[in-house]
């Protein structure tokens, strides 16, 4: 029942904002844009302590809720007809999770790991200047996704971001806009 209630009621929570949605939207199907989507519901916070990145069993997980959240943020750039040049996500196997369950096929970059924890943030600055370079050499007329963790999206666009929420932003890293998802 919960799964339907989330689905149900996305299409309007879309629209609290209408107008500056559906510039939002427009802005996307123009293409050439940066969707940074924060990984969907995965209860608890940063990794546990024998966080290993080639185990999904030792790291924190999307719940179901945050699965059914991902199917839906995949239904809404498809309903919305927004062309999508590829997807790209973090290692870890929340942010994997989120982007096959909405978009099915991604590939991983390593730039968009999480540096959170005391055990990667010394890759903050090697991983930001990587995301930066990538950006600067990618060149579409669609849009390009990236699935990842908070402090990712903070750093590179100076915003905070909730699970499964989508922020949009220009090759500059100029934020657009945003929409929330849960």
């Amino acid at each position: 029942m919960k799964k339907l209630l989330i689905i149900f009621f996305f299409p309007f929570f879309l629209s609290n904002d209408a107008l500056a949605n559906q510039e939002i939207v427009n802005s996307l199907k123009n293409g050439g844009k940066l969707i940074f989507i924060r990984h969907t519901l995965a209860p608890g916070g940063g990794d546990p302590v024998d966080f290993d990145i080639k185990d999904c069993l030792t790291q924190r997980n999307l719940s179901s809720t945050g699965i059914a959240q991902a199917k839906i943020i995949g239904k809404f750039f498809k309903d919305s007809n927004i062309p999508i040049d590829q997807v790209l996500s973090s290692e870890w196997c929340r942010c994997k999770d989120t982007a096959q369950n909405a978009f099915e096929n991604y590939q991983t970059f390593n730039a968009l790991n999480s540096f959170f924890s005391s055990k990667f943030v010394e890759n903050r600055e090697e991983q930001m200047k990587d995301l930066r370079a990538f950006v600067k050499n990618w060149n579409s007329k669609k849009n390009i996704v990236f699935v990842t963790h908070y402090v990712v999206i903070s750093e590179i666009l100076g915003t905070t971001a909730i699970p499964g929420e989508i922020i949009v932003a220009d090759k500059n890293f100029k934020v657009i806009g945003a929409i929330e998802t849960n």
